[in-house]
């Protein structure tokens, strides 16, 4: 199972929470959001950088069923 990361731009403020809390998945290009990578090993950090975004920008879903794993609604 992996799981897919979406940023949306339109939302995102920069405020860079996601790439302190998993510098290893998230990086800030040009003042906003990237991940490094659209598909990852599923990983707490993961999540944590999706519900430590203010605008909640991140959305962190299961590949194949799409089932929503954060942020938790």
């Amino acid at each position: 199972m992996s799981w897919s990361i979406e940023i949306d731009a339109n939302t995102c403020i920069g405020s860079g929470m996601c790439a302190g809390v998993a510098p290893d998945q998230f990086e800030l290009v040009e003042g906003y959001a990237s991940a490094k990578q659209s598909q990852v090993e599923p990983a707490d950090e993961v999540v944590d950088a999706a519900e430590s975004c203010p605008v909640e920008a991140i959305l962190v879903k299961e590949v194949g069923s799409g089932r929503v794993i954060a942020p938790e609604e």
